[in-house]
Parts: structure tokens; C-alpha cells; sequence
């Protein structure tokens, strides 16, 4: 799903804390509906010349940790933000050691050039490397191939999946009793 960040906010500027709460509204009744299994959604920032920080605060980071908590088939990506944008919201997550996934968007949707905007801790980024790599997997496969010469047991690479999962830069799904992880872009 892809969102007009310039049509929904009503402006090429989107600037405070009181319009980013608005604008976060209109996000929340956006995305009211659920889909039906885990999809990106991109919040398309062309179009949109400046946003500050105490606007995004209040948009992209509330929004996304509101969808997060309630375990949302949303996650969230910044799609399309200019060198401002980007600016403004390394801000945010550079203070809150926070970390968000950014792209370039196409006309059909088709992400390209994903990155991530912040910095995850050490043990942290091999995870991700880890999901990105193998494609899908769970906490007890990493611990076997990856945890026994530091000793890294099943619970800690659970801990680790689900901060990952907790900030919408992996998908988590549940089969049965376990939970397995994909990369944000790969195929359902």
C-alpha cells in the first residue's frame, strides 16, 4: 500500500507537531483495514519539499510504533524522501537511537534501493544481515549455525528477532507455536 505524504498532509511543506498529529489521524484511518497477510507500506514522501522533524515525530515514528504495538500487517517504509526529508529524520532516529527502512518507490510500487536510516546495535545488525541473507528463519536455526562459537542461545536470538520485528525492519509470521522472520522485501 502506498501513501501520498504531500496528498494526505494537504502541502509540500509539512511542518509542527500539531499538523503532524493530524496527519497521523488520517494515517491511522487509512490503514484501518488490515490486510490479510504482512505488506510494506509506503509512506511515498514525493512531492514533498520539507518535513520537520517535529512533524515526522509525530507521523512516521508514532505511526509506525502505533501499527507496531498492535501487531499490525503493516510495516512501514519512508519511500521516496529527498535529501531534507532524509536529513530531518536522521535526526529523530540518530537521538533516539531508533532506525527506520527507507527506498525509492517506482510507479508500480516496486521498491528499489532499500536502506536503513539509524543504527542498529552490533548484534543487532548481524541479525538483520542474517534474515536479509537467509531469507526466512526462526531463533532456533540461527542459534545452531550461528550461536555456538559465542555461545549465543535460543532466547537471546529471539530477543533479537523480535526488537527487529518491533521496529518493522523484518516480518514476523507465526506458525504454530514458533515464529519464523523474512526480510521486509521478499516475496510471501
Amino acid at each position: 500500500m502506498r501513501i501520498h505524504m504531500s496528498k494526505l498532509g494537504n502541502a509540500d511543506v509539512l511542518a509542527g507537531a500539531a499538523n503532524g498529529r493530524k496527519v497521523f489521524e488520517k494515517l491511522l484511518e487509512s490503514t484501518e483495514k488490515e490486510p490479510a497477510a504482512p505488506e510494506p507500506l509506503f509512506l511515498d514522501f514525493a512531492g514533498v519539499n520539507v518535513a520537520t522533524a517535529s512533524f515526522l515525530r509525530e507521523t512516521v515514528l508514532a505511526y509506525r510504533d502505533a501499527v507496531r504495538r498492535r501487531r499490525s500487517n503493516f510495516y512501514t517504509v519512508i519511500a521516496n524522501a529527498n535529501q531534507v526529508v532524509e536529513e530531518e529524520l536522521k535526526i529523530l532516529v540518530s537521538t533516539d537511537g531508533d532506525v527506520l527502512m527507507l527506498c525509492l518507490l517506482d510507479e508500480n510500487e516496486l521498491p528499489h534501493e532499500p536502506r536503513l536510516l539509524g543504527k542498529l546495535d552490533p548484534k543487532q545488525r548481524l541479525t538483520f544481515d542474517l534474515v536479509q541473507k537467509r531469507g526466512m528463519t526462526d531463533a532456533a536455526e540461527l542459534m545452531r549455525e550461528h550461536g555456538k562459537g559465542e555461545n549465543i542461545q535460543k532466547t537471546a536470538w529471539n530477543n533479537r528477532l523480535a526488537a527487529l520485528a518491533g521496529l518493522g525492519l523484518v516480518v514476523e509470521l507465526s506458525e504454530g507455536r514458533t515464529k519464523r522472520y523474512r526480510p521486509l522485501f521478499a516475496e510471501n
